[in-house]
């Protein structure tokens, strides 16, 4: 897609599946399994989410999710902390860097990962501060209706395990 100076509107690629997962746990259950609230791990926030399909998994206990949501308006930001407003409910401003992207939607890290469906409108996105790309900040004014989708159950990993302990104990090629 183009914006409306002919620019590509995102320069960067999907990444893996699992850089789209956010941990986490399902504290709360409405609506015979169609909302849950949802609260990212290492964050605050509990936000109130529509599930793709009747939650029936476990409560209070560490899942990975997938959170999506549509923009209503995407903005490129010069600078400013990961956020989403409003710390309770369902979201509708997110704010952070991207972790991946292509012509439709966007992964943004903000307290949790969020997957953006981008706007139709060329006009419903604002490069004020450059193209979309991987580790540039934006801020995603959303429309009703973010999701939850259960996409696995956390496991808990020892130290290591941790990636960056494998890391420093392999061989050097």
């Amino acid at each position: 897609m183009k914006d409306f100076a002919g620019a590509d509107r995102v320069s960067a690629t999907m990444s893996s599946a699992t850089q789209i997962h956010s941990p986490g746990k399902v504290i709360a259950v409405h609506d015979d399994g169609k909302t849950v609230i949802f609260a990212p791990r290492g964050t605050s926030y509990e936000l109130h989410l529509k599930a793709v399909t009747p939650y029936a998994g476990p409560l209070n206990a560490p899942v990975e999710a997938v959170i999506r949501l549509s923009g209503r308006k995407v903005y490129t930001v010069p600078s400013g902390g990961n956020f989403v407003t409003p710390i309770m409910g369902p979201p509708r401003i997110v704010q952070g860097r991207v972790r991946s992207a292509n012509d439709q939607e966007l992964v943004i890290r903000a307290g949790a990962n969020f997957v953006v469906a981008l706007p139709a409108a060329d006009s419903a996105i604002d490069l004020g501060n450059g193209a979309i790309a991987l580790n540039t900040m934006v801020n995603v004014v959303a429309l009703p209706g973010a999701t939850f989708e259960l996409a696995g159950t956390a496991v808990d990993t020892k130290a290591e395990d941790s990636e960056l302990v494998q890391s420093s104990t392999r061989s050097p090629r």
